[in-house]
């Protein structure tokens, strides 16, 4: 069965663990959090893998991780020591890959390989509390250091056939990404900004839908939401590889003043 796309939110650093004997997040994380703990259930068929990029990750050109086993990158700072022992060992999935590589060269991009890095916080965070059994293979793609939105939406597209085989494409990114502007004060501007992404987004025609989505730099507040859009690069890709499918806004909440929001595309 086909599976469909997603664009999700991970969270801000190791958000969702941050009681070291295991209880629930604060209050302001914890609408993410049922959302990220009820993604597996919410699709019509189990995947059989999950192909995931993160806005943590970029190269000089997309690259995919061909490692199995691999350990976790740690890559945030500041936070309790436990937070820095947290586990999650689903198994790596090189054959997907292998598979993804073609697909993209054949859209004319080319692709390297990674064997050694670790999986990102955009990675583990989010899986942990997606797939706390650690029981479905995962392969991590890069970004593209240029960040180009057409292209990440190209290479989308290029790996489409893999959703027909069950495997779940995810973008993890944050859909407002402003480290500097927190709280109350700045939620009315991430409104706009959230109205006009989701517009864009939610578009019932595809073409146009991906013109909007690639100029996301002229909607209202772009910049500001996004100094730098690394957090929203991953929704190209699930853009891109969820074709002429419908697309929703499937969460929406507040956090830190934020107004955040996840996307499915069929």
């Amino acid at each position: 069965m086909t599976q469909p796309t997603l664009f999700i939110p991970h969270g801000g650093g190791p958000c969702f663990f941050m009681d070291p004997d295991g209880g629930p997040p604060d209050p302001m994380w914890r609408a993410m959090q049922v959302y990220l703990a009820g993604l597996i259930d919410s699709l019509r068929e189990r995947p059989k893998a999950i192909l995931l990029v993160s806005g943590h990750w970029e190269e000089a050109q997309v690259t995919v991780h061909l490692g199995d086993g691999q350990p976790l990158l740690f890559d945030y700072h500041g936070f309790p020591d436990h937070t820095y022992r947290l586990s999650w060992q689903a198994p790596g999935a090189p054959e997907i890959a292998l598979r993804a590589r073609p697909l993209i060269e054949g859209a004319g991009f080319p692709v390297g390989v990674e064997r050694e890095r670790g999986w990102d916080h955009g990675v583990f965070i989010p899986m942990m509390v997606a797939v706390p059994g650690a029981d479905i293979p995962l392969v991590q793609l890069s970004l593209r250091r240029d960040l180009d939105p057409a292209a990440h939406i190209a290479i989308g597209r290029a790996l489409a056939p893999l959703r027909d085989d069950g495997v779940l494409i995810v973008g993890s990114g944050m859909s407002f990404h402003n480290l500097r502007a927190r709280g109350p004060q700045v939620t009315a501007v991430a409104d706009e900004w959230d109205a006009a992404l989701t517009a864009a987004v939610t578009d019932p025609d595809p073409a146009r839908r991906a013109d909007r989505v690639a100029a996301w730099a002229d909607l209202p507040h772009a910049q500001f939401a996004h100094p730098r859009e690394e957090h929203l690069l991953p929704l190209m890709v699930a853009l891109g590889a969820g074709g002429a499918d419908p697309a929703v806004r499937d969460y929406r909440d507040v956090v830190m003043g934020w107004v955040v929001s996840g996307y499915r595309f069929g």
